[in-house]
């Protein structure tokens, strides 16, 4: 059966490179297709594989999100002998299955080469090489019958091009992967966004590697403005969220658009949902604590996926009682508005995964951010929990010395409460040290840790400084805020 299997060019998109082997991989699962790798280089953009046949590389691009195009490879070689004799040879082996494209009414010949500029005359010249195909039909460039393409790849580093391309390809475009719903779903032109939006293209790769399907249960507990519902919903899954900001689950929150000075009557996150013509697929969302159990355990959900706060641009926090010395002047008619706390990410993600242990079906997937100095990274700091296995794991370079993991778990054994360990065993594990100050080291340029009262001591030390070193030079320090202070007193007199 494996000689029938036919080969094929995955062209991917040079981007997010890190999320492309996990893309792939979950794909193959949620659809339970058979492949064979023919290339182990995975940086490159062009992978060559073995599918069964047309049937599976369609239902593989019918998800991808970084995937380019898919190719039927016709001619793979390291050398321009080499490659055209291979395509010769496979012309005339298979000319019986490959005369209805030779013969089609119109068709187009594409040159693509990868880090590596050509003019058209010699795009042009490369074709011509190619003359004893014997393809029949006028040439369409805008709308034609068969497309063929001519790809050389010339190596990753733009800096140290080699003189020679190191692949040669040449194959017949069969089929697009789904890179128009990146632009389809861009935050341009949304309904309702904010400052954590997800990028539409990183909410779409989430919703693959948790295996979305048409008709899962999808929850997300700390939905913010509903970027990664829209995703899970395009792909058919009817979604949930929750989120303890009140604001921003209804709308009400400052707009994060430059131009936009209040936000609009009818922006929510099922407006995002109806956008988009998904609807039908939005089940609610709530307002609710995370670190407060919500849920009965009998609620399971195929998936859970979710970006929590960093600290950075949204509050980390948590509802907390706070003991109030002064007397008590409530009344029953009087809104309560509930004392918040600092959640420190360690504990956020212990409550993530047991959280996710505990409501996941069997199989279902947890897929989160976790944010990291990049001097801190090793395996160590990585969140496990008994019940949930990483299946995946791939890096996004953020601001500065910082990034963040894209982390995928699988749950691989049933939650049994009696299970639980307690806080002090190694069931969730997350080294506090790293996580808890993230946002402290993330605002402090200094590298080190440091409170803002410590923060406030060590620039007045260093303004004193300042004006000791002008008085050895016998200048005459001004204090700026005492002058401040006189002019407007003047300003009453």
């Amino acid at each position: 059966m494996t000689k029938l299997w036919k080969k094929y060019i995955l062209w991917f998109a040079q981007e997010h490179v890190d999320f492309r082997v996990a893309e792939f991989e979950s794909i193959v699962k949620l659809f339970g297709l058979q492949f064979r790798n023919l290339s182990e280089h995975r940086q490159k953009p062009f992978w060559l594989v073995e599918f069964p046949n047309d049937e599976t590389a369609h239902q593989y691009a019918s998800r991808s999100i970084a995937l380019r195009s898919i190719i039927e490879l016709y001619s793979h070689a390291h050398t321009f002998p080499e490659f055209h004799k291979q395509l010769q040879n496979h012309v005339h082996l298979h000319q019986g299955a490959l005369k209805e494209f030779f013969k089609a009414n119109s068709f187009k010949v594409t040159v693509e080469t990868y880090n590596k500029h050509f003019s058209q005359r010699e795009k042009v010249e490369k074709i011509e090489t190619m003359d004893y195909l014997p393809i029949e039909g006028a040439v369409n460039l805008k709308n034609p019958q068969v497309e063929w393409w001519y790809l050389e790849f010339w190596g990753l580093d733009p800096t140290a091009v080699p003189a020679e391309p190191e692949d040669i390809l040449f194959g017949r475009m069969l089929v697009h992967g789904q890179r128009h719903l990146i632009k389809q779903l861009s935050l341009k032109q949304r309904k309702f966004i904010g400052n954590t939006s997800m990028d539409a293209q990183l909410s779409l790769l989430m919703a693959n590697q948790a295996l979305v399907r048409d008709g899962d249960l999808v929850f997300d507990p700390f939905v913010g403005t509903g970027s990664l519902l829209v995703s899970a919903a395009k792909f058919g899954g009817y979604v949930l969220g929750a989120d303890i900001d009140f604001m921003m689950v209804h709308a009400r929150c400052r707009p994060s658009r430059i131009t936009q000075k209040v936000r609009d009557k009818d922006e929510s996150i099922r407006a995002n949902l109806q956008q988009y013509g998904c609807a039908n697929r939005y089940m609610d969302v709530l307002v609710a604590d995370f670190s407060n159990p919500l849920w009965h355990r009998r609620i399971t959900f195929d998936s859970i996926i979710t970006d929590p706060p960093y600290g950075i641009r949204e509050a980390t926090e948590k509802v907390e009682t706070k003991v109030n010395p002064k007397d008590n002047t409530r009344t029953a008619d009087m809104a309560h508005y509930p004392s918040t706390s600092h959640y420190a990410l360690h504990h956020l993600y212990a409550d993530l995964l047991e959280f996710g242990a505990t409501h996941l079906k069997l199989g279902g997937r947890l897929v989160c951010w976790l944010p990291f100095h990049r001097e801190d990274y090793n395996e160590t700091i990585i969140p496990q929990h008994t019940h949930l296995r990483l299946v995946a794991n791939s890096e996004q370079p953020l601001a500065g010395n910082t990034a963040r993991r894209l982390l995928t778990y699988e749950k691989h054994m049933e939650y049994i409460k009696e299970e639980k360990l307690n806080e002090n065993s190694n069931d969730t594990q997350l080294t506090t040290a790293v996580s808890q100050n993230f946002r402290e080291r993330y605002f402090n340029t200094n590298g080190e840790i440091e409170s803002r009262q410590e923060r406030r001591m060590r620039k007045a030390a260093l303004r004193e400084q300042g004006r000791l070193e002008m008085e050895m030079r016998g200048k005459l320090p001004s204090d700026g805020r005492a002058k401040k202070c006189d002019l407007n007193k003047a300003r009453f007199n």
